[in-house]
């Protein structure tokens, strides 16, 4: 018995993990910097986006925001336009240039990551750290799916895989999805793929004035800054990812890899809990790894009540239990959410930290379009298996190396087996030859990037240089040590490149 597909590919839409907002410099009067000359980067047909200038004024309190203009496709520049919201702060100190970032996803909001993101105090002394909402995220020209009470039923729902009906029920509800997006969004749905997104990256290079894209992402936006490096090879300055994902694996393989991911951080979480006071799981790690298995399944049965008007699902069950994996700071909230289901039977906690994940808000809105952009742009990007006998097969094997939480990760192609858009055609080496170093940062135990990902794409690449950080969680920089945050800011900062293999 399976949670709804809405949940299929949880974690790459965890992006980073929220940090205490920072206090930037308060800015003036709106500014206006100049595009770079066209001829640095602009293709032919689009070099009036290229020319543009951005318009900057203050924004949120002490930071600034400006809006740039990119074409709907950049297959034809005669398509139309979209927009790319930015905010940045301004370096502090002697500025190198701008440094690009993003905190994941797909969907994940980079201008939000700017306001709240845990940047070292050399970065901000020197550079204009930009972030920018994707094509189709958030304040930029965004997907829109369901209404927010649809969109509320589709995260809660339940259904069982391993029946022809459920499977069926399941693809008839992700397909009405995949309808509401096509009809409220428009023709942007079909070109928020990662290329097109990395291709705007390269346009906001221009207009911000830099020869070259210095940039730090996270997660999903590993795989944004390694496709820039790809497309762009002779503009990829200093690049730094973090949390990396494996070019070479399609989606089915992705979501076999988060399942173990996910699986060996809840035991690591298991293990502390029982090594402490007040922990609701008993006897050995495997079977307070059971226990929680029988939270999740009796979610399903019978849904937890809550001090509210809404019960908490095995699917809004699952949502709560894997956000805390993100960050060990987040375990003692699992226990507590364990305690209530298992001493209580009830699950407001649960559900708190399901609605933290999907960004819901307390009256029923949401905060945010990430799920919807993370559903358009993975199925352009890698649409996975959709045929009924290769879908089962793989959940069985994903079961099998994570009995826990693998049943969460199977079917993953349910989502997008009636997209209206197929995936977008992979335009550039993943080798990125000739690029500058990449620095790659794996973080040995991360649930949602697991550590041979970052493996594996320092290893695709022909410049790729790999960073460890011995640890729990997902990411690095800015969450773990002096030795990762060092490696990072050197290398922006000064261009010293780390040691391949350093291990922090």
């Amino acid at each position: 018995m399976l949670a709804g597909v809405a949940a299929a590919a949880l974690a790459l839409a965890g992006c980073t993990a929220d940090a205490p907002a920072k206090t930037a410099t308060p800015v003036g009067e709106a500014t206006v910097e100049a595009g770079s000359d066209p001829v640095a980067g602009g293709p032919e047909g689009f070099e009036d986006f290229y020319a543009q200038d951005l318009e900057w004024s203050g924004c949120r309190g002490g930071f600034e925001c400006a809006t740039a203009t990119a074409p709907l496709s950049w297959d034809d520049p005669e398509a139309g336009s979209i927009e790319l919201e930015l905010v940045r702060t301004r370096a502090t100190g002697e500025k190198v240039g701008s440094l690009l970032v993003n905190p994941g996803g797909p969907g994940g909001s980079g201008t939000d990551f700017v306001e709240n993101g845990s940047f070292g105090e050399p970065l901000r002394e020197s550079f204009d750290i930009v972030g920018f909402d994707p094509r189709g995220v958030q304040d930029s020209t965004a997907v829109t799916c369901f209404d927010d009470a649809k969109k509320d039923e589709y995260l809660s729902e339940d259904y069982d895989l391993t029946t022809d009906a459920g499977l069926e029920d399941a693809r008839e509800s992700a397909a009405a999805w995949a309808e509401a997006c096509e009809q409220n969004t428009g023709e942007l749905l079909g070109e928020v793929d990662t290329q097109s997104a990395a291709k705007d990256m390269d346009l906001l290079r221009a207009v911000l004035g830099d020869d070259q894209l210095h940039y730090l992402g996270f997660s999903y936006g590993t795989s944004l800054g390694a496709t820039y490096a790809g497309l762009f090879p002779d503009r990829a300055g200093r690049l730094v990812l973090d949390g990396a994902i494996d070019p070479t694996l399609d989606a089915d393989e992705i979501s076999a890899g988060q399942a173990v991911g996910f699986e060996n951080a809840l035991r690591a979480y298991v293990t502390d809990c029982q090594a402490g006071a007040d922990c609701p799981l008993t006897g050995s790690a495997d079977e307070g790894m059971q226990q929680v298995r029988d939270v999740l399944d009796r979610a399903y049965d019978n849904p937890y009540p809550t001090s509210g008007d809404r019960d908490v699902t095995q699917t809004l069950a699952f949502y709560g239990v894997a956000v805390t994996l993100y960050a060990e700071q987040s375990w003692p909230v699992l226990t507590q959410a364990l305690d209530e289901a298992i001493n209580a039977g009830t699950g407001d906690t649960l559900l708190y930290l399901a609605d933290f994940y999907n960004d819901r808000n307390a009256d029923g809105s949401f905060a945010t379009n990430s799920t919807e952009a993370f559903t358009a742009i993975n199925c352009l990007d890698s649409a996975g298996a959709t045929d009924v006998e290769t879908m089962r097969a793989e959940a069985k094997e994903i079961e099998e190396a994570a009995p826990t939480m693998g049943s969460f990760f199977g079917y993953g192609g349910l989502s997008c087996a009636d997209w209206p858009y197929p995936p977008a055609e992979q335009e550039y080496d993943v080798a990125a030859p000739g690029a500058d170093p990449i620095v790659v940062i794996g973080t040995t135990n991360d649930p949602a990037t697991p550590y041979v990902w970052s493996e594996g794409m320092a290893d695709a690449l022909d410049s790729g240089v790999l960073v460890t950080y011995e640890g729990e969680g997902h990411t690095a920089y800015g969450r773990s040590n002096d030795c990762i945050a060092d490696a990072v800011e050197n290398y922006l900062i000064e261009g010293t490149v780390p040691e391949d293999g350093l291990t922090c």
